[in-house]
């Protein structure tokens, strides 16, 4: 019955941001960029939430962080300075020596908030000391968060001509709810111009690189959210949060070790967020394991009055409970609860460390491994013809800019003007054949398994369905992941399976070598050009 009325429900929420997202659309940036100055304008200003209770469990925390505390996810961070073992001032002064080092070789970070960090740290660990007082769920660890939310003081660009001056008077409702949870604003990560590639210069020079790849700007780390994710890879910060239309935060995750998780549409509000595509943005964690992403998205999670897309949703799952394994008294990981997995055709095609997931999988207790078919026009449903759509949204509100000056786009301009050619017509067949396709995934492979693995992201973005992408091994030396898509409403089942994965191996705990520092290499960005932007763009 549970699964029914998550069904029911997500299908009046999707049917009702398609039919209401241009109205919505518009007023949505109002907050960021309502005329002519962006940095001018009032932001909403609304008060967040208190974020949900989040119990981090008392994990025990590996030698390897005891030499080096940037070695700490999240959870065992948080661990380390509940007990009293480390401080949020040494584990945030830690992670500013990495940037020191290294940040001019990763370029992950648009603005470091350094001072104000250690300022925040020094505030968690008064608190943390004070008698009868219980340590905030994140404790004051620090946090790199995508530079298309909106941070009070602090410098949000999305990394454009147009937002080039805009300093928020509010925070975006997600990052609201870290602070407010313990968490201690880093700096913000940089990202692709208007979150429509990966991280360049507004002009298109290539910025963050792959945090396992440094000295060659060639190698793509993996969409929009590659400076947060770069940060987290690079261990200069516990954890990260990102934006995803077209993949930015799994991609980023598969490409470079860590672990994403997309929640279902309206789990995370979207309010101080400045926007892609209403219809298919979404916020969540890019983390380095299944835990440190519950405990990311339980605190980010929520209604939220100024958007409309997270009320009357079904109540958030304990997700710490489902990231934290089930464990035998003989040391057998098994799944919390039966699980079938639903493998599409072509699933292992060219990617051997595929097979090898599945051969883990099918030995865990309680994995039952289903062979799916996508509906016949599946290739038609998810192809660039549909998914071409969403460029109308994404021009809806940046009209204005279009028509007074074209360079305010930079590189990324030609998609903007290619939404502007996208007729009302053709908006509206796309949002039919999107449920169209929404409908035969949810009565189709999820009418035969709990999960479903995945080739793409895309299917997923475009029908607002859950998802994680999670490390599966290397190839030639490179990260290799994998992407889990769930039913609505349902990311406790992909943190189940991810946990009792990652409980299992250990290519999640791998990190990448640090970049030489002497001699220094000179390493010749590549300027990607108009064209390359937009057939790359999310």
């Amino acid at each position: 019955m549970g699964r029914d009325l998550n069904r029911r429900t997500f299908l009046a929420a999707s049917a009702a941001a398609g039919a209401g997202g241009a109205l919505a659309a518009s007023a949505a940036p109002a907050a960021a960029a309502p005329a002519r100055t962006p940095a001018a304008a009032p932001a909403r200003k609304s008060e967040a939430p208190a974020p949900p209770a989040v119990d981090v469990p008392d994990l025990p925390v590996r030698e390897a962080v005891r030499h080096d505390p940037t070695e700490a996810t999240l959870a065992e961070a948080v661990v380390l300075i509940r007990t009293g073992r480390l401080t949020s001032a040494d584990l945030v002064q830690a992670y500013l020596d990495r940037i020191e080092k290294y940040d001019k070789t990763y370029q992950a970070y648009a603005e470091v908030t350094g001072k104000h960090a250690l300022l925040a740290a020094y505030a968690a660990d008064r608190a943390n000391r004070g008698e009868g007082r219980k340590a905030a769920p994140l404790a004051g660890v620090p946090l790199c968060v995508k530079d298309n939310y909106f941070t009070k003081g602090v410098p949000t660009r999305a990394n454009s001509f147009i937002f080039k001056d805009f300093v928020p008077v509010t925070d975006a409702t997600a990052v609201a709810r870290l602070k407010a949870a313990g968490g201690i604003l880093l700096g913000k990560g940089q990202m692709g111009p208007l979150a429509t590639t990966r991280a360049t210069t507004p002009n298109g020079l290539i910025t963050t690189v792959n945090a396992w790849t440094p000295d060659n700007p060639l190698i793509d780390p993996g969409g929009s959210s590659t400076g947060p994710a770069c940060a987290v890879a690079g261990r200069m910060a516990s954890s990260s949060i990102g934006t995803q239309t077209g993949g930015s935060i799994v991609n980023p995750a598969n490409r470079q070790n860590l672990t994403g998780l997309k929640p279902t549409m309206g789990r995370v509000s979207l309010n101080g967020v400045i926007p892609l595509s209403y219809t298919r943005d979404h916020c969540g964690p890019i983390a380095r394991d299944a835990m440190d992403a519950a405990i990311m998205l339980t605190v980010m999670a929520g209604p939220d009055a100024e958007d409309p897309r997270t009320q009357g949703l079904p109540r958030l799952p304990d997700l710490v409970r489902a990231a934290t394994p089930v464990v035998s008294p003989k040391g057998k990981v098994r799944l919390r609860r039966p699980t079938r997995i639903g493998v599409p055709p072509g699933f292992t095609d060219g990617i051997a460390r595929r097979q090898a997931l599945l051969d883990t999988l099918a030995d865990l207790p309680g994995v039952t491994l289903m062979e799916v078919r996508y509906p016949s026009d599946w290739s038609l449903l998810t192809g660039d013809a549909f998914n071409a759509a969403r460029l109308s949204e994404r021009t809806e509100p940046f009209r204005h800019w279009l028509r007074e000056d074209l360079t305010k786009f930079g590189v990324s301009v030609l998609g903007w003007l290619q939404g502007l050619m996208i007729s009302g017509d053709e908006w509206i067949t796309a949002q039919r054949a999107k449920h169209h396709l929404l409908r035969a995934v949810l009565d189709g492979p999820f009418d035969h398994c709990d999960v479903l693995l995945q080739t793409s992201p895309v299917p997923f973005d475009i029908l607002g369905l859950p998802e994680i992408g999670f490390p599966i091994g290397f190839t030639a030396g490179m990260p290799t992941g994998a992407i889990l898509g769930g039913a609505p409403y349902e990311e406790d089942r992909l943190l189940e399976v991810v946990a009792a994965y990652q409980a299992v191996t250990d290519w999640h705990r791998r990190r990448p070598v640090d970049p030489a520092l002497e001699p220094v290499k000179r390493v010749v960005r590549p300027l990607l050009n108009a064209v390359e932007a937009a057939a790359a763009s999310a």
